[in-house]
């Protein structure tokens, strides 16, 4: 059904013909990696594809880079840069290389040989095999099959590929992401917006908000959701302003927003503890758009206000709404006075819920406590695994920590740049959080030496050692990152003029030049439900 390569075969010869009527006409690739066998067909009718480099004739115009890959479409990728140019020829309507690498005839008869090879031996690739690897969450395998794919002109359908997508987002393997996000280009262009938004869902899912951005400023054309992708996942990595700002361009250019983007404003004002923009906000939904709030517009807006201590004010706005609060509202109510303390109105809220379902509320509700997080419950059991790890990655391969841990080959260099860092880091100030500290019964020095040694600060230091210069440093923590890793790493940003990127239970957090992204609004010690 997918392998189509009599096709390709017959066409190499067709070519070949082609290429001994008009020894003008130039191929900028081999043959043998075509994409698809649709594109070199249209090539034969001078269409405008991919790999011959046929270009609709136009002024003379000069394009530098890789014909083989050049998309003349929206995609946010430009051509390789140290291919050379290639000038168009108004006579031929083809385009020239300006360097002596012009394939001949023998290059078209060597391709042929290729698929002829191709054909008769065994190949890995399949897309039984990528629906394998991607359904049991093996990223980089898939991946490699992708490759083989390609190089056998199998074409991989979108769903596919949106399935990969969201494999690379699960396992954050921002890397992986990047190729599968070449070949969907090479593949499928022109891409609608809305492949392009599960793009940049993609890459803020592996953590890399740049990258997020890039694809963003480079789309002809946004749909609300690609607005509302950007502003809430810009708030969801502790970035509010930028969030709010986002939200702002999108109102200078004119458009309308609708009921979800005012979910993902509301949140980026919650993360900046700005309720006084947050309620302007709210206040233009139906005054400047028409916008009638939803139950999930009020419960943003108490969210926003509790969050922030502001248990008065929310109450308040409940009481005034024009409709009647749903039990969604007085939980949220009941949750947020029990994490600030007002437990006599938290009671209060909780009896409303109990009245509108008996069933809503947990017996540590009951009791007047905080509803556990099942993220918090697989936390405590995967914490209590003897094999508990952290990870930072290295050119697609992952290599794990643990704390103290002392297994690894260049143990004494880690622990030597580690030591070294904290001497650097007294210096600016540092003094460590011994509240980390799991042994509370041995001496202050002991202490400090516990939570120089954890996960993290141990798979940062092995970054430094083996990563190249300038790079970003990305590590992979399964849970919460502690308040001495936070503050540590902070510092040693500002030291190295490094960008880390950590992924821990909860959030990404992006340190460099000595802060984070997050604000340090989520640390373990503020964050209470």
């Amino acid at each position: 059904m997918y392998r189509r390569k009599p096709q390709v075969l017959l066409l190499a010869k067709q070519l070949e013909i082609r290429v001994i009527r008009n020894p003008h006409i130039y191929l900028t690739q081999n043959v043998g990696q075509c994409r698809r066998v649709s594109n070199y067909q249209n090539n034969l009718n001078h269409e405008n594809t991919e790999n011959v480099g046929t270009y609709p004739n136009s002024s003379n115009r000069h394009y530098t880079g890789h014909v083989g890959t050049y998309q003349n479409s929206s995609s946010v990728y430009q051509p390789n840069p140290i291919s050379g140019q290639y000038q168009f020829a108004n006579s031929l309507g083809q385009y020239q290389q300006n360097f002596d690498i012009h394939p001949n005839l023998n290059d078209i008869r060597t391709s042929r040989v290729a698929f002829e090879t191709a054909e008769a031996s065994e190949t890995s690739g399949s897309i039984e095999e990528l629906d394998n690897f991607v359904k049991e969450g093996k990223v980089q395998e898939a991946v490699e099959v992708l490759g083989l794919l390609e190089k056998q002109c199998v074409s991989v359908d979108l769903p596919r590929f949106l399935q990969l997508m969201q494999a690379c987002g699960e396992a954050k393997a921002l890397e992986d992401a990047k190729v599968v996000h070449e070949h969907i280009v090479r593949s499928l262009s022109p891409l609608n917006v809305s492949t392009y938004n599960k793009i940049i869902r993609m890459y803020w899912e592996c953590g890399s908000g740049n990258d997020a951005f890039d694809v963003f400023d480079n789309m002809r054309q946004h749909s609300l959701t690609s607005w509302d992708t950007m502003i809430t996942w810009l708030a969801k990595n502790g970035l509010g302003e930028d969030a709010v700002d986002l939200f702002s361009r999108f109102k200078q250019e004119g458009l309308k927003p609708d009921g979800q983007i005012f979910i993902g404003v509301f949140f980026a004002c919650r993360v900046l503890g700005d309720t006084r923009e947050g309620m302007l906000h709210f206040e233009s939904m139906n005054k400047d758009y028409g916008i009638v709030p939803s139950m999930e517009h009020y419960v943003s807006i108490v969210d926003m206000l509790g969050s922030t201590g502001h248990l008065v004010e929310a109450l308040e706005f409940i009481e005034k709404m024009p409709v009647e609060p749903s039990i969604d509202v007085w939980e949220k109510m009941m949750n947020l006075c029990r994490i600030h303390g007002d437990l006599e109105l938290g009671d209060r809220c909780a009896e409303l819920v109990e009245q509108l379902d008996p069933a809503r509320l947990s017996e540590q509700s009951k009791a007047g406590l905080l509803p556990v997080d099942p993220l918090d419950l697989l936390m405590e059991k995967e914490k209590n695994k003897p094999a508990n790890k952290d990870f930072f990655s290295v050119r697609n391969m992952a290599i794990q920590f643990r704390a103290g841990d002392t297994s690894h080959p260049d143990t004494d260099s880690i622990y030597e740049q580690i030591r070294g860092l904290k001497a650097h880091m007294k210096e600016v100030g540092y003094i460590p959080d011994l509240r980390d500290a799991f042994y509370h019964d041995i001496d202050q020095e002991s202490m400090e030496e516990e939570v120089l040694v954890h996960s993290e600060k141990l798979a940062l230091s092995r970054g430094l050692l083996t990563s190249p210069p300038r790079t970003t440093i990305r590590i992979f923590k399964k849970f919460v990152v502690c308040d001495d890793c936070h503050n540590a790493l902070k510092i040693i940003s500002k030291i190295v003029g490094r960008v880390f990127v950590i992924r821990d239970a909860k959030k990404f957090h992006q340190f460099q030049d000595g802060k984070c992204s997050c604000n340090d609004y989520w640390l373990p010690s503020i964050e209470l439900a």
